[in-house]
């Protein structure tokens, strides 16, 4: 099996690389990933820039592709173009591991995050993805080995099962500070959907110019829906939520044809 496995928090990150040593026998590991941080970008992709390519060697035990691009950008690069020059005509990732990113992406940091939307980017293409992403508290104090054998287990158990092409898996842990950090419970939830509560500072630059910047935590919810990925991550559980690309609101097609759709047009 080959694994495109790729993140949103660059090619240098702990978590990818933490994530790369404990995949180690899983199958072909081939790291694509943003030369810089890009972070909360969504699913934004490039097309008014050239997307530059180099071969980054992280340390002796881990090296890959850089992509001076948007996560969306890798997977779309390497599955359209990349793999093809690499392996031949026709071929492509067997599977897409995205993370492990530094921060959970639960609610709706699903709409915002970089990890997930390389998934999501993977899984339109046709090839099953698994977002991986790590609650933080402290960031010099994070496990990041002990969170990457954790998250390597979780994989396990849901490669049991065979993904379809446009499946998404969406894996959330919870916070790792300790090397002796035991396995914790996996619960397959629904994402929470209430809104950040969002709190902007206001300051003004040297140059008396006004501007604000974002002082929020990321995971301040208005609210906690019971049975939701946020309430089972602070409740110190592994999450899994399938996702999918489809927008469609499928439950009012049938309301809105009856609205607008006319079927006898005259003059």
């Amino acid at each position: 099996m080959r694994i495109l496995l790729t993140n949103d928090d660059g090619i240098r990150a702990p978590g990818l690389g933490a994530l790369h040593a404990a995949l180690g026998g899983l199958g072909e590991l081939v790291p694509i990933a943003p030369l810089t941080v890009q972070s909360a970008t969504g699913h934004g992709i490039t097309y008014h820039d050239p997307l530059f390519v180099e071969q980054v060697e992280v340390n002796e035990h881990f090296s890959g592709t850089a992509v001076d691009g948007r996560p969306a950008d890798c997977v779309k690069l390497a599955i359209t173009t990349l793999w093809e020059q690499r392996y031949g005509k026709g071929s492509r990732p067997d599977l897409t591991i995205s993370g492990m990113n530094s921060g959970a992406n639960i609610g709706i940091n699903v709409l915002y995050s970089g990890t997930v939307a390389a998934a999501m980017e993977s899984a339109f293409l046709g090839v099953p993805s698994i977002a991986v992403s790590l609650l933080i508290r402290s960031m010099p104090d994070t496990a990041w080995d002990r969170a990457a054998a954790i998250a390597r287990t979780c994989i396990d158990r849901i490669l049991e099962h065979e993904l379809q092409p446009h499946d998404v898996v969406n894996l959330n842990l919870p916070c790792t500070e300790s090397v002796d950090r035991p396995m914790p419970r996996l619960r397959v939830v629904p994402m929470n959907t209430a809104p950040l509560q969002e709190r902007y500072d206001q300051r003004e630059s040297p140059a008396g110019q006004e501007y604000y910047w974002a002082a929020g935590t990321g995971l301040n919810f208005a609210h906690t829906a019971h049975g939701s990925d946020v309430e089972a991550i602070f409740d110190d559980a592994a999450t899994i939520t399938p996702l999918t690309f489809d927008l469609t609101d499928v439950n009012r097609i049938g309301q809105w044809k009856s609205l607008l759709e006319i079927n006898d047009v005259s003059d």
